[in-house]
């Protein structure tokens, strides 16, 4: 903004407060009117400082109840990794069942993707689910159920016979706590003589995708006795032939349930008998099996009618049933004890399904797709997969338990733990896919925008840490294979289904490769994919036209839109890129390309902090012969401008830009972009879509603070509506930076806005919306529970660092390493801090270990402990850092600790 024009406004009285709070007279409403809506978003965000306060703490796990409505919009992802959905809902009922390999937008299940009304300030207009009716009307648990499935507890006790079943109407009180990956459910009844508690997942293993990738659903019941007297339990568990259910209709073929068991299960496996090639051969064409994983079960390969009636658990079985299409078909087994006074009968069950003929859809536009999913090279049909579970069910269940309690053991706030996380469930639905050949495969959000996008994907940190294998093949096979461009090095931003790059995806895919090496266990990564990445990081060079270290190119970004000029944002992310560049050619002993690398980031910083930087954030500046004709952010607050600094947060990168300029940016996207109600804002800034609503908090795209005309340039295209929105995984990056910058109120504060949009009484908390559902930008979450803990991680170098955020003198939180993970804890007593790693799954190889100094004054001594063993390093204290090395390699196994004290 002129200074001339920032006078006439502030002379003319138009300027308040900063220029956050503008007002008008009324002869200078048309003024504005006729460019642009006024800046609306006010500098006092209206917070009450104890609910500010409270973000820090631990707090309470989280819990929704029936009580006080909170569980109709439920719907945890509880299937396998890229094996389709299946929601858990609140009342412990698996629904949606999007495992016939379709691809709806908004949680859709065979009909066109809806339509609602909603007002956005100036009219009533119809949305589609991808312009946000998902997120204005989500999908309800009960109105799409599918498959009939459920689990009904008889109990007698002094002549008398109690039958309820787990569902939301046969209880006074339903408690569902969600842990991601785990759903646990609590059924509560005055008249009732038991308490009932089920447990819901999917085996969940951090740095095991194979086994995390079952489609299988565990479904773990206990019922415990709270009376006096022994009591008989029975439980019930029952599950639809899911065969053929979308095109088994009349004359097409007949559904066949078949009971077998083992020494220590018993089954019913569900198929569909067809009578045309076409039905063998449809998406939903497959198998289902339902299995009780333990003896002594009775099995009822059909039973109806509905509901469950005490004539339904004393009904005679037999070893098959059959049912003409489309009559529906569904199975049961039960298990029955005598339970005595204060204790508890379990009930193991499981879900399996096994439908390998892909989307017609996704087959043109994937040929990978063809050959059907990577789980049925493993798996014949379903029954297969539930042996496996059963051959496997200790650890499988354990392993996952394991992980839901590490991730949980922390100092950190329930509420922070489960946001950061939860976005990974995005794995778990019919959003990303592996093909029969291994290849990771992704939509943006569910069903929206093909090719695992590399400007969506790159925001996305949790799959690098939870599922390293995944991302670094992905590079491997796609970014390096089948999306990459050997002549010039340009990475085509959908692989096969497009033909450009952009490039911000280019620039967050080079520091990808830096993430992957830094997550994996050797070299070997970076040393086979070298050449290529080496390619992928001059092609981001050479979009510098001019030589000045900030790219100039006009190209593709993830805004949909090819933007001239210099773009702070975009700048910045390929400075970073350049840098993650210029650490791996260090690393390659590649000396000649490590300073071409460090050329282009001591130029590019220097002037983008001098040509970008407004003196409170940093700008677009037009193309010098283009101007302001094509859409861009110019002179705005856009969300993303310091992208570049946050993203070398995650991977432990020197600064990339200077922190009091980095700071200033944030500090004005708070100023300007955040409101605790975007009401106001949304109201008059029409024309984006609503993902975030009136009453909720959040960080709008792009705001124009100095209410400049024509701010986003003279021709702007539809794309202009992003700038109004609130966008999630937007959302969340900042959020990491601000937490890494040290702004850790403002980054809780931002986070919980998000929290809060998502609860149950609104939404559903496990599915965050942009441009359909899941959407895999949310991930970007991740990055705030990374820079939490001050984490910083290097596999081959075998070094970790950790620096907390907040709560430093008694600290603790969950980690995940190339090969391991565990809880790290940090805490102060008297004259000593006391560091301790402890591994609670696979291995660790340490070699360099950095910490931060709890307090004042220097360190006089420290030791090293691996169990019993001591361990001699050298020890350097540069201000607060403190840093330890061995000459040697330390190789923590699970269940062993590595305890660091400093005197």
């Amino acid at each position: 903004m002129t200074s001339n024009r920032r006078d006439f406004i502030k002379n003319a009285g138009l300027l308040t407060a900063g220029l956050a709070t503008v007002q008008f007279p009324v002869w200078a409403k048309s003024v504005f009117a006729m460019d642009y809506p006024v800046h609306n978003i006010p500098v006092d965000k209206n917070l009450d400082p104890k609910w500010v306060s409270s973000l820090y703490n631990r707090g309470k796990e989280t819990a929704y109840y029936k009580s006080k409505n909170e569980l109709k919009y439920i719907g945890m992802p509880v299937g396998g990794l890229h094996a389709g959905t299946v929601y858990v809902g609140g009342d412990g009922r698996l629904w949606l069942w999007q495992i016939y390999n379709e691809t709806f937008e908004g949680a859709q299940e065979g009909i066109d993707p809806k339509t609602v009304n909603w007002n956005d300030g100036t009219e009533l207009r119809k949305i589609r689910v991808r312009d946000g009716a998902a997120y204005v009307e989500p999908a309800i648990a009960n109105n799409k159920r599918v498959l009939e499935q459920g689990f009904a507890v008889k109990v007698v006790t002094n002549g008398k016979t109690y039958i309820k079943e787990l569902t939301e109407d046969h209880w006074d009180e339903v408690i569902f706590k969600p842990a991601y990956p785990m759903a646990t459910i609590q059924y509560i009844s005055k008249d009732f003589p038991v308490e009932v508690q089920l447990k819901v997942y999917s085996p969940f293993i951090p740095l095991d995708a194979l086994n995390s990738a079952l489609p299988g659903t565990m479904l773990r019941a206990e019922v415990k006795n709270t009376t006096a007297s022994p009591i008989q339990v029975s439980v019930l568990g029952w599950m639809e032939n899911g065969a053929n259910k979308l095109t088994g209709k009349a004359k097409t073929g007949q559904r066949k349930n078949e009971v077998s068991a083992s020494k220590n299960a018993i089954s019913i496996s569900s198929s569909f008998e067809a009578l045309t090639d076409e039905l063998k051969n449809a998406q939903d064409a497959g198998t289902m099996c339902f299995t009780l994983h333990q003896p002594n079960g009775k099995a009822y390969p059909a039973i109806s009618p509905w509901p469950v009636t005490d004539k339904q658990f004393n009904a005679a079985g037999s070893s098959s049933a059959v049912a003409e299409a489309p009559e529906k078909l569904v199975g049961g087994i039960e298990v029955t004890a005598t339970v005595a006074p204060g204790k508890s009968v379990k009930a193991d069950y499981s879900v399996a399904w096994h439908f390998n003929n892909a989307n017609v859809k996704l087959k043109n536009i994937v040929k990978d797709a063809q050959k059907g999913f990577h789980y049925a090279t493993r798996f014949k049909d379903a029954a297969a997969v539930s042996a496996y579970l059963q051959d496997n069910f200790d650890k499988l269940t354990k392993t996952t338990e394991l992980w839901t309690s590490t991730w949980n053991d922390s100092t950190l706030p329930h509420w922070f733990l489960e946001r950061t996380f939860i976005n990974i469930d995005t794995l778990a639905t019919a959003n990303t896919y592996r093909f029969a050949d291994g290849r990771f495969w992704g939509w943006e959000g569910v069903g929206a925008c093909a090719g695992t996008c590399t400007h969506v994907w790159q925001y996305a940190q949790s799959v690098a840490r939870i599922f390293p294998e995944l991302e670094r093949d992905l590079r491997h096979r796609v970014d390096l294979g089948i999306g990459f461009k050997e002549d010039t090095g340009a990475i085509i931003f959908r692989a096969e289904n497009e033909s450009r790059p952009a490039i911000d995806g280019q620039a967050g895919t080079v520091l990808r490769f830096y993430r992957e090496h830094q997550m994996s266990a050797d070299n070997s990564f970076l040393q086979t994919n070298w050449p290529g990445i080496k390619k992928a990081t001059q092609f981001m060079l050479d979009q510098d036209k001019n030589g000045d270290g900030m790219t100039d190119t006009p190209m593709e970004n993830t805004l949909d839109a090819v933007w001239e000029g210099e773009i702070a944002w975009i700048v910045g992310l390929c400075i970073a890129g350049a840098r993650a560049g210029q650490a791996m050619a260090e690393e390659m002993n590649d000396t000649a390309f490590a300073k071409t690398c460090e050329t282009y980031v001591t130029n590019g910083r220097k002037n983008m902090e001098k040509e970008l930087f407004n003196g409170e954030y940093f700008i677009h500046r037009p193309d010098k012969v283009e101007g302001r004709k094509k859409l861009g952010s110019y002179n705005t607050c856009h969300i993303d401008q310091v992208y570049g600094q946050s993203w070398a947060f995650q991977v432990g990168l020197p600064r990339v830009l200077s922190k009091d300029k980095a700071v200033a940016a944030l500090k004005a996207l708070w100023k300007y972009n955040y409101a605790s109600d975007v009401g106001p804002y949304i109201k008059t800034h029409v024309g984006g879509r609503p993902y975030a609503l009136s009453g909720e908090g959040g960080m709008v795209m792009n705001t124009n603070p100095y209410n400049e005309p024509k701010p986003f340039g003279e021709n702007v295209g539809w794309q202009l509506g992003y700038f109004h929105e609130c966008m999630s995984g937007f959302e969340h990056q900042v959020a990491a930076h601000l937490m890494g910058e040290g702004m850790v109120a403002e980054s809780l504060i931002l986070t919980r806005s998000i929290h809060d949009r998502y609860h149950a009484a609104k939404r559903n908390p496990f599915n965050e919306i942009e441009c359909s559902d899941h959407y895999a930008r949310a991930m970007a979450s991740y990055g705030t529970f990374i820079n939490a803990g001050g984490f910083e991680y290097h596999g081959p170098k075998g070094y970790i660092r950790f620096s907390p955020a907040w709560n430093a003198a008694d600290f603790k939180t969950p980690f995940t390493a190339a090969k391991g993970w565990g809880t790290y804890a940090q805490k102060k007593t008297g004259a000593k801090q006391l560091h301790t790693i402890s591994l609670k799954y696979g291995e660790l190889q340490l070699k360099d270990l950095a910490f931060t100094k709890i307090g004042e004054g220097r360190i006089k001594s420290v030791s090293v402990m691996l169990g019993a063993q001591n361990i001699p390093v050298n020890f350097k204290q540069n201000g607060a850092e403190l840093t330890i090395s061995s000459d040697k390699k330390m190789n923590v196994k699970m269940n062993e600790s590595l305890k660091i004290t400093f005197s």
